[in-house]
């Protein structure tokens, strides 16, 4: 049994009452106190209670009024804004909690809660006593030493020394550095204008601390990160200000205090009050759980209140899962007055938050057909108006929306919907500006885990981030569905307004009912995972900025498109006439089984691979080894690739295009898909944009047929080897990273690294070669596929690729690093932040398990590739509302933006969209963006 004693634990609730309040929703008692905060506080001592039962804790907040760093520098924290009224009038009721609680309760005058932590924490130290802190903040990283750990339990984190060296990359010790070099915006600590997290990291550790840095500042230069030859002069400049913030970063160890470590000591609670106050807050469970005891004599009243406490830390503490209040009673209804809309106006005015879904026929989102509109107000409360029932109308919904527009436009109240996109469009016919459209839980989903899935009560016809999954998921409700109503999904199934409202209204209010707690369980999800940013600064903007261009739309040549149409017919016919010549007979060349016969049977082709059934496979693979030497397959993958063209692009799109006015050009308006891709990238439907191929004269052709209205230019701008770029970000190879600033053919320069040849004597067939070596390693292929892809031997492909790895090292460390990383935590993640879950990872399927090691590979290249594309959209979209250029954006294709400009403002156009898009990412070596001009994209791509 070991004989160390239980540290002592110093809660930092300053920081415990910031997160409270930004973790969990908004929550309100009888009396209109606002209660969110108290009760995320109070959840979280319960569980640290759990979980030290037998330490010593004590609860430290700052203290009113200026401190000490106020007098040494005017302008500390002078950034932070007020702290809301609605988490100011809770502070008194969280210090009376935490009293009645048993837990001492300290505030020091004059200086700030870390240094009375900081002050505790030394004595522990020289008392031998073990300490534990419990904070979100990373300052207190500094305090961390062999008698003082960390521990974060918003993220489940325990920090010790080698922990803090593995998450920031130096010692405790040189934590106080750290910050004064790069300073700190929340505390406005300045800091070394220039230096941010990576460069402060690169001279610690380069050089040592803020001594070490200044007394070798000719040393500077000689590091690697960037800007490092320019930046000796600035430390020099900023050294004062350096010193300053080193001053206004450290915490005091010798705080004059009443009390000592010895003293703390917890109390027993005082259940009388706390039950006072649990009434008073409305916290029922809790006050379920105080009565639970007294309920049976016989109960073992110790044994009940561990069962409870530990229920509570596992079940309902904020830190774990997100907590979401459970309405006591549901008040759901129709409304069939315009008299009723008072209540609804009235509810949401006194909440401060609307969740609402339309609901529509089945049309395009240019021309939307309205059936109805529900609304939530609060947990529990929410209304469904019909307005069309039967095909007759119940309320005119202009007259309704009308009378609600108030709601949407006030900006103290947040909106939670699914699917913003499409509602920019309603907004749009409505000629509406909504404000403070908060949460949108398909992206919030998203956003959260890109990999959910569905679940099997569902058909097929629901995805994995439709409503109802996302309920049953994430609020464990099961509702029924819009299939209960309606009917199976397919061409039978009745329309919304064919049921009466009275039937299916209580529904649809149950729906923006869970809608609005799906919202707020979300909200919390995503700032307990730390990914709230990717969310609020990436996905949410970004929906605004697709449902402008869907509504832009791009202009189509009909004309053309037909006219191509026939040519590639009529190529067809004649390759099929030379088929049949060939083959000696009449066959269905779309037939895999006639076609197998001509070429297997009559004309004794080699079988080069067999279907599951064990047919000879007539795969597009096979005919292409096949059509090396042998005509027919050759015509073969012809037929199918203009077969391919016509049925999907040069037929289908002329009947897709809208003229919204008789004087309009026939623009497409595609759907672009934000959800479609689990590494974040975008799709598109109906028509998908994104997969017109280009490699060949035919597919690209099709590009011809987008156009510029007459007087405009259509202007293609592409990043230029996104991946590899973030790649070797990534990878931090000085080799890579070294071609890539000296602005190399990246190709050209990775063949003579391999090959070992000067760089002007590499043929286009090597950089051919080495073009297949960089990408195929970024989608993990292996030496047998790139011997397969190169048509040389595994031994030579082999040989290829340690010859890489050898003279770019970086990568293979990056690939080892990310492996080992992704299985430890079971997910990769973007340079941004933004997760993809591999649960393959952890199959005993060795194929699943190694194409979960190549997508841990290969993910944070393609999201952070498309985060960086997305970023740039909303960039380049805010710039375009705000100039005066005759110009909108019109498409987006993997990474390529797709503009039609006036002829009068093309170069200004370029320059600030090729600006845009360089500057939307700090990655260490330069983002390049080309850019082309011309009347049709073919031309300007």
């Amino acid at each position: 049994m070991s004989n160390t004693p239980a540290p002592v634990v110093l809660v930092d609730g300053s920081s415990y009452l910031f997160r409270a309040y930004h973790a969990l929703p908004p929550l309100e008692n009888s009396e209109g106190l606002q209660t969110g905060a108290i009760k995320g506080v109070v959840s979280m001592l319960r569980r640290l209670i759990n979980d030290y039962a037998d330490s010593q804790i004590a609860v430290i907040f700052d203290a009113k009024g200026p401190t000490f760093r106020n007098d040494i520098y005017d302008e500390y924290k002078a950034n932070r804004p007020p702290m809301p009224e609605e988490l100011r009038q809770q502070i008194e009721p969280i210090h009376e909690t935490v009293k009645a609680m048993g837990l001492p309760l300290l505030c020091v005058s004059g200086v700030e809660a870390d240094d009375v932590i900081g002050t505790l924490a030394a004595q522990a130290t020289k008392q031998n006593i073990p300490c534990v802190i419990s904070t979100g903040d990373k300052d207190m990283a500094q305090l961390v030493s062999q008698q003082v750990t960390l521990i974060n339990t918003m993220k489940n984190e325990t920090l010790d020394i080698p922990g803090v060296e593995a998450k920031y990359g130096f010692h405790p010790d040189k934590m106080i550095d750290y910050l004064a070099l790069m300073g700190d915006k929340v505390d406005n600590i300045p800091g070394v204008p220039g230096v941010g997290e990576k460069t402060a990291l690169a001279l610690i550790q380069g050089l040592g601390g803020l001594d070490d840095i200044y007394s070798r500042l000719d040393e500077v230069a000689s590091l690697t990160f960037r800007g490092a030859k320019t930046m000796a002069a600035k430390l020099e400049t900023h050294k004062e200000m350096a010193y300053l913030s080193y001053e206004l970063a450290t915490i005091k160890l010798d705080v004059e205090l009443d009390f000592g470590v010895a003293d703390i000591a917890k109390t027993e609670p005082d259940e009388s009050l706390l039950r006072q106050l649990f009434e008073r807050f409305q916290f029922r469970t809790w006050l379920k759980e105080m009565a639970a005891p007294a309920a049976d004599a016989s109960t073992d009243q110790n044994s009940s209140a561990s069962d409870t406490a530990t229920k509570d830390a596992t079940s309902s503490s904020v830190l774990d899962q997100p907590v979401v209040a459970e309405p006591a009673e549901q008040h759901y209804q129709v409304v069939t007055a315009m008299e009723q809309l008072d209540d609804i106006v009235r509810w949401v005015n006194q909440t401060k938050q609307l969740a609402y879904l339309p609901v529509l026929e089945k049309e395009h989102y240019m021309n939307p057909q309205w059936v109805g509109l529900t609304v939530a107000a609060e947990a529990g409360r929410a209304w469904y108006i019909p307005f069309k029932e039967a095909q007759t109308e119940v309320l005119d919904y202009k007259a309704v929306f009308a009378k609600l527009k108030p709601l949407w436009q006030q900006h103290s109240i947040v909106k939670t919907g699914y699917n913003f996109k499409a509602d920019h469009h309603l907004f749009a016919a409505l000629n509406w500006q909504p404000s403070r459209l908060l949460h949108d839980v398909q992206l919030m989903a998203f956003v959260y885990d890109s990999t959910v899935k569905r679940d099997k009560s569902l058909s097929n016809h629901f995805s994995q981030l439709s409503l109802d999954n996302l309920f049953i998921t994430y609020l464990e409700k099961t509702p029924k569905t819009i299939e209960d109503f309606l009917g199976k999904a397919g061409k039978r199934q009745l329309s919304p307004a064919e049921v009466a409202a009275e039937q299916i209204g209580p529904w649809w209010a149950e729906r923006s009912d869970l809608l609005l707690r799906l919202g707020d369980w979300l909200k919390q999800g995503l700032l307990i995972r730390g990914i709230d940013k990717v969310y609020d600064e990436i996905e949410r903007p970004l929906s605004k900025v697709l449902s402008q261009i869907e509504r832009n739309g791009v202009v189509l040549d009909t004309d053309y498109m037909h006219s191509l149409s026939q040519d590639f017919k009529s190529r067809l016919a004649s390759i099929e006439q030379q088929a049949h010549e060939i083959a000696g007979t009449e066959f269905n060349l779309d037939s895999p089984k006639q076609l197998a016969d001509i070429l297997f049977n009559k004309m004794q082709l080699p079988v080069v691979a067999k279907t599951a059934s064990g047919a000879p496979s007539t795969n597009e693979e096979v005919l292409t080894e096949l059509a090396e030497e042998h005509e027919l397959a050759r015509l073969i993958l012809q037929s199918r690739h203009l077969r391919k063209l016509v049925g999907t692009y040069t037929d289908p799109l002329p009947t897709q295009v809208l003229r919204l006015a008789d004087n309009d050009q026939a623009r497409l308006h595609t759907t672009y898909n934000q959800t479609g891709a689990q590494t974040g990238r975008l799709s598109s439907n109906d028509p998908n944009l994104q997969n017109i191929p280009i490699r060949t004269k035919e597919g690209r052709s099709i590009r011809k047929a987008f156009i510029a209205p007459e007087g405009y230019s259509v202007v293609a701008a592409d990043y230029s080897q996104i991946e590899l770029r973030i790649m070797t970000h990534l990878s931090q190879d000085e080799n890579l990273i070294e071609a890539f600033k000296q602005g190399k053919d990246i190709h050209r320069a990775t063949a003579a690294d391999v090959m070992d040849l000067p760089e002007s004597e590499v043929t286009d067939e090597q950089r051919r070669s080495a073009k297949a070596i960089n990408f195929g390693l970024i989608y993990g292929m292996s030496a047998f596929g790139l011997a397969k892809q190169l048509g040389i031997s595994r031994t030579e492909a082999k040989n290829y690729v340690d010859a890489y790895f050898e003279r770019y090292p970086g990568v293979r460390r990056y690939m080892d690093e990310t492996r080992a990383e992704a299985s430890e935590l079971g997910y990769v993640e973007t340079i941004f932040g933004r997760r993809l879950y591999l649960p393959g990872l952890m199959s005993s399927n060795q194929i699943a398990r190694k194409g979960a090691e190549r997508t841990a590979i290969n993910a944070p290249m393609q999201g952070t590739a498309a985060d960086i594309i997305k970023m740039a959209m909303v960039d380049v979209q805010n710039w375009l509302v705000n100039s005066n250029l005759k110009a909108r954006m019109v498409m987006q294709v993997h990474d390529e933006l797709v503009f039609e400009v006036a002829e009068e403002h093309q170069d200004a156009l370029i320059e600030g969209v090729k600006f845009r898009m360089q500057h939307c990412a700090n990655l260490d070596v330069p983002l390049v963006v080309d850019i082309g001009v011309g009347k049709s994209w073919d031309e300007a791509h």
